[in-house]
C-alpha cells in the first residue's frame, strides 16, 4: 500500500467513523517504540529465552511470569494434518478460525472502505495462523469486538483467538491464556497541535494535562493508567475511534493509548499531534486464546516462531508500521516456561 493510498483510506474511514466529521490525514511523528533486540535471530524452537524482554526505563514493568507463555513443539503439524482431538482439529472441521478483532484501530486492524476488508498488522498474524491450520491464509471469520468484549468472548468460546493489540498482563493471565509476545508497543499521549498545559507551558506528556478530559477506550490498560493521573479527568469509550471523534468534537482535550494506536488516530486528524516524549508504560501484545485451549497457544507460538524466522513478521511490520514508527526492529524475544 502506497502512502497516498493510505492517507485516501485514513480519509475514507475517519469520515466514515465519525459520520461527517471532517478530517484529512498526516503522519504522526515520535520516538520509535523501544523494542528488544536478540542477540541472535530468532529460530523455531521451544527453547527460547525465560528473561523478559526489557522495558523502558521509568515505565511499569512487565514481570517474568506476565510474560511467560507455553513453548512450541519443535515442529508445526503440516497444515490440513491436525492431531486429532486437539483444538486445531476442531477448528479445522468447522472450516474456518474465529478471531476477535478491531474494525476501525488504523494500521493494526481496520475496514478498507474500499474494499471492504479488515486489515493491518494484527490480522496478518491470524492469517499466518490460519495458514498454518489450513494451508490457506483466507480462512478466517473475522469478528469484529470493542476492547471490552476481548476477555469475555474468548471466556465464552465466541471466538478462538482474539487479536486486537491486547497487553499481556499478570491479571489477564487469570482470565484468559496468551501468545508469546508478539510485539512492544508503549502508551503515549495526543492531542492537537498548539494544545497548552494549565500553566500555559508545552504538552510534555500525561503530567502535563492537569485540569484536562482524557479519553481513552473502556476496558483497556490505557484506561487503568490513566485513572492513576491526579487532576486529569478520564472519559471512557467504546474504541480508540469513538475517542478521535470526541476529540474532534472538542468535547476532550487530548487521548492516550498505545503508540501504535495513536500512530493510526494522528494519520487521520492534520489538527493532532503524538506528544513526542517517551512512553509511559510498556505494552507487550499478546495473542489471546481460552485458558482450556492450551495446545491452540502451544500451536499459535510454533506459527510466531515462524514469522520471526522467516521474514513476515518483518514484512508486516513494513507494510503497516514502517511509516509511522520507523525501520523494522527485531521482534520481540520469546519467553516460554510457562506450566500446563
Amino acid at each position: 500500500m502506497s502512502p497516498r493510498q493510505r492517507r485516501m483510506l485514513a480519509i475514507l474511514t475517519v469520515v466514515a467513523a465519525s459520520l461527517g466529521a471532517g478530517a484529512c490525514t498526516t503522519a504522526g511523528s515520535y520516538d520509535p517504540t523501544p523494542l528488544f533486540t536478540p542477540s541472535a535471530a530468532a529460530s523455531p524452537s521451544p527453547s527460547a529465552s525465560t528473561t523478559p524482554s526489557p522495558v523502558p526505563d521509568g515505565t511499569d514493568v512487565a514481570t517474568t511470569n506476565c510474560l511467560k507463555s507455553y513453548a512450541p513443539a519443535a515442529t508445526l503439524p503440516t497444515p490440513g494434518r491436525m492431531p486429532a482431538g486437539s483444538t486445531m482439529d476442531r477448528i479445522k472441521k468447522r472450516g474456518r478460525l474465529i478471531a476477535g478483532v478491531s474494525a476501525d484501530t488504523l494500521l493494526l486492524g481496520a475496514r478498507n472502505p474500499v474494499s471492504g476488508q479488515i486489515e493491518g498488522f494484527d490480522i496478518d498474524l491470524l492469517r499466518g495462523v490460519s495458514q498454518a491450520i489450513f494451508g490457506d491464509p483466507n480462512k478466517v471469520e473475522l469478528k469484529v469486538i470493542t476492547a471490552a468484549q476481548r476477555l469475555p468472548a474468548l471466556q465464552d468460546g465466541s471466538v478462538d483467538i482474539v487479536a486486537r493489540n491486547m497487553t499481556i498482563t499478570c491479571a489477564r493471565w487469570k482470565d484468559i491464556a496468551f501468545s508469546s509476545e508478539y510485539y512492544r508497543s508503549g502508551q503515549k499521549v495526543l492531542v492537537r497541535l498548539g494544545e497548552k498545559a494549565e500553566n500555559g507551558g508545552p504538552i510534555t506528556g500525561i503530567a502535563s494535562l492537569t485540569g484536562k478530559k482524557v479519553c481513552a477506550p473502556n476496558g483497556s490498560t490505557s484506561m487503568d493508567k490513566l485513572r492513576t493521573f491526579e487532576g486529569v479527568e478520564a472519559v471512557g469509550a467504546d474504541t480508540h475511534t469513538g475517542c478521535l471523534v470526541l476529540f474532534q468534537q472538542g468535547a476532550v482535550d487530548a487521548i492516550t493509548g498505545d503508540d501504535t494506536v495513536l500512530a493510526g488516530l494522528a494519520a487521520q486528524d492534520p489538527y493532532a499531534d503524538v506528544v513526542q516524549a517517551p512512553a509511559f508504560t510498556a505494552e507487550p501484545y499478546g495473542l489471546g486464546v481460552n485458558q482450556a485451549n492450551v495446545d491452540f497457544v502451544r500451536f499459535v507460538n510454533g506459527v510466531l516462531e515462524d514469522m520471526r524466522a522467516d521474514g513476515r513478521w518483518t514484512k508486516s511490520y513494513n507494510t503497516w508500521l514502517a511509516d509511522s514508527l520507523g525501520k523494522a526492529p527485531a521482534p520481540p524475544e520469546p519467553v516460554y516456561g510457562r506450566a500446563s
